[in-house]
Parts: C-alpha cells; sequence; structure tokens
C-alpha cells in the first residue's frame, strides 16, 4: 500500500511539473475611457505572480507577463478585472508544455488548477501553446451559452468548480 501511495505521489508530480504558464491575452468587456482601462491595469499588476502588464488600448485588451516560476491561478485574473467594474470577455493562456499529453476529456494539474482539454486533437504539446480558456466568465455569454449546449461529453464543464478549467487548444 505505501508503495502505491509512493508510486501514486511521483505520477502526480511529473505530470504536474509538465507545464507552465508564460503569459496571458486577456480582453476584457464594458472598457469605454483610458481611466477604465487604467483601473483594470491597476487591478492586474497587483496580481504578485504578474510581471508586467502591457495594455492595448484600442482593442481593450492586456499581455500579461507572469514571473518565471511564478503560481499562477487564472481565477485571480477574472477577480481583478471583476473588482475593476468589468469581465473577462475572452482569456488566451501561452503555456510552455514539455510533453504534454492532449485528448478531450484529458486533464493536467498546474499549481493546484486542473485543467481538462476540450474540442481538442489527441497528441503531445511541447513549446510554447496557446490555449483559450472556455468556462464562464472568461468567454462572453453569448459563446458560453453556445459551447454549453454541445458541451455534454464533457461531465466537468458548467459545473463552476474552483480551479478546474476547460481549455481548447488554438
Amino acid at each position: 500500500m505505501k508503495k502505491l501511495f509512493i508510486l501514486t505521489v511521483i505520477l502526480f508530480v511529473s505530470v504536474a511539473v509538465n507545464a507552465q504558464i508564460l503569459k496571458a491575452e486577456l480582453t476584457a468587456t464594458g472598457l469605454t475611457c483610458s481611466m477604465c482601462s487604467k483601473a483594470t491595469y491597476k487591478q492586474l499588476i497587483s496580481i504578485e505572480a504578474i510581471e508586467k502588464v502591457e495594455p492595448d488600448l484600442n482593442n481593450t485588451a492586456f499581455l500579461l507577463y507572469f514571473k518565471n516560476g511564478s503560481a499562477v491561478n487564472i481565477g485571480d485574473v477574472k477577480k481583478k478585472v471583476e473588482d475593476a467594474g468589468f469581465s473577462v470577455g475572452e482569456l488566451v493562456v501561452v503555456f510552455n508544455f514539455k510533453d504534454q499529453q492532449a485528448a478531450n476529456n484529458g486533464t493536467f494539474t498546474l499549481d493546484n488548477n486542473t485543467y481538462t482539454f476540450m474540442d481538442t486533437k489527441a497528441g503531445t504539446l511541447s513549446g510554447e501553446v496557446k490555449v483559450k480558456i472556455l468556462d464562464k466568465g472568461f468567454i462572453v455569454d453569448k459563446e458560453y451559452k453556445q459551447i454549453e449546449k454541445t458541451a455534454k461529453q464533457y461531465p466537468t464543464y458548467a459545473s463552476n468548480n474552483k480551479n478546474v478549467y476547460h481549455i481548447k487548444v488554438l
């Protein structure tokens, strides 16, 4: 029994270290002026894991760079945008994968967050890979409702579990 436990821990650790979040592209909704962008910028830069934020005022977007080796919780990004009085219209995250297996309903854990692949071809991911977060609050409501209708094959989708995110490889 002890050997089984140790083997399980080793496997979990090996899965958990196959990825790191490098940066993210965030599109915010509801921004109407430079003061709105500034309020959102201040909220985002206050996240401990964020090294730098580059605003794009023309597209109401922000490019977020994460500190190397830092634990990233993308839920914090959503919360900070909402704290500024706005919402996330889209969040595309750039992972640095090292031989990560990807397939529909396949999962991996990183920084106490579980990521589930949706609408993704089976294969091995290595290097920088862009993925889109598909959960409620990370995409516009219209897109979420469309995905929710067709997501019956993904049992955890629409469950609103904290620290469980659904991603699509772009």
